[in-house]
């Protein structure tokens, strides 16, 4: 395919400079067609890969913003809690877990690329491992959340409820260690079609369990919460049950010991790919934090999160 395009635009520039003013027009439209007609082919390219990728991310984000809107029925205490608990806590540890997550896209791409596909399972398996342990580190930050708040200068009711909400968020925050490597092993095999679908089916899910638990059981925020928790789980194990059940025949090969060798190299490649992906997700947390300062930290709180 390049080689004709060369050729193409040796052609161009011969008929240029042999050419009269006619001729040279004819030439310059046909190579501007040309031009045209190869970016519309690479768009199209570039739009398999990018398209699902960001209806996939679109619809994490709604599953977020769903579970505020209902939280907002409740009142503006409970908004401003919810807010707190899910975008600063959970907040924090989704930075540093699907950062640390991306430097399996990094592995398994360099994997693809040399046709290792074998190893893009065992790198898949070892990402599990290395994010499952550093979620039990982050654990204790659900249980002590009420005083990292107060500590923040959050209100006392305030900086209550969202730790009482925050223990509903640790199945949540489990689900982050599977699902993040599980999606970056499907991208990189350009399987982001698979990923897009199964995150629509847990969207509509969701907007289902969140109003049987709000409306009908009359859980509330613990509702909501256990609610976005199940959603996220769900997309988890479709993907799960894709990868494992024959979608992946050439690069999961079943679960190997493998993946517990090299794991302190990859410990320090997922930590520096941590660093630098969660201080861009920490940005809109600090400014959620700030508003702890502020009169009325409810309604400011609110008011910022919408």
């Amino acid at each position: 395919m390049d080689h004709r395009v060369r050729e193409r635009e040796d052609e161009c520039r011969e008929a240029l400079l042999r050419g009269d003013a006619e001729e040279r027009q004819v030439t310059v439209t046909a190579c501007c067609r040309s031009l045209w007609r190869r970016v519309f082919e690479e768009s199209k390219k570039l739009w398999v890969i990018v398209g699902p990728a960001i209806f996939t991310r679109s619809t994490n984000y709604s599953m977020n913003v769903i579970m505020q809107a209902f939280a907002g029925h409740l009142g503006d205490l409970e908004l401003a809690s919810v807010s707190f608990a899910c975008t600063v806590l959970v907040g924090f540890n989704y930075g540093i877990m699907l950062g640390m997550a991306s430097a399996l896209e990094t592995l398994c791409g360099q994997a693809f690329g040399a046709k290792k596909f074998h190893m893009m399972g065992v790198y898949m398996q070892r990402s599990w491992i290395i994010l499952f342990i550093c979620a039990l580190l982050l654990l204790p930050l659900y249980f002590v959340a009420e005083d990292v708040l107060l500590l923040t200068g959050q209100p006392p009711e305030v900086a209550a409820m969202a730790g009482r909400v925050a223990i509903w968020f640790i199945p949540l925050h489990f689900s982050f260690a599977f699902l993040f490597p599980l999606q970056q092993f499907l991208q990189c095999q350009l399987k982001n079609s698979v990923v897009a679908i199964t995150s629509a089916a847990a969207l509509c899910f969701h907007i289902a369990i969140t109003w049987l638990f709000f409306s009908w059981l009359q859980l509330g925020l613990a509702g909501v919460a256990l609610a976005l928790s199940i959603s996220w789980w769900l997309t988890t194990l479709m993907l799960f049950a894709y990868v494992t059940c024959g979608g992946c025949p050439d690069t999961w090969h079943g679960f190997s010991v493998e993946a517990f060798a090299g794991i302190w190299e990859f410990v320090k490649l997922s930590s520096a790919s941590g660093v630098m992906l969660c201080l861009e997700h920490w940005y809109y947390r600090i400014l959620i934090v700030l508003t702890g300062n502020l009169n009325d930290t409810a309604v400011a709180a609110d008011a910022l999160t919408i």
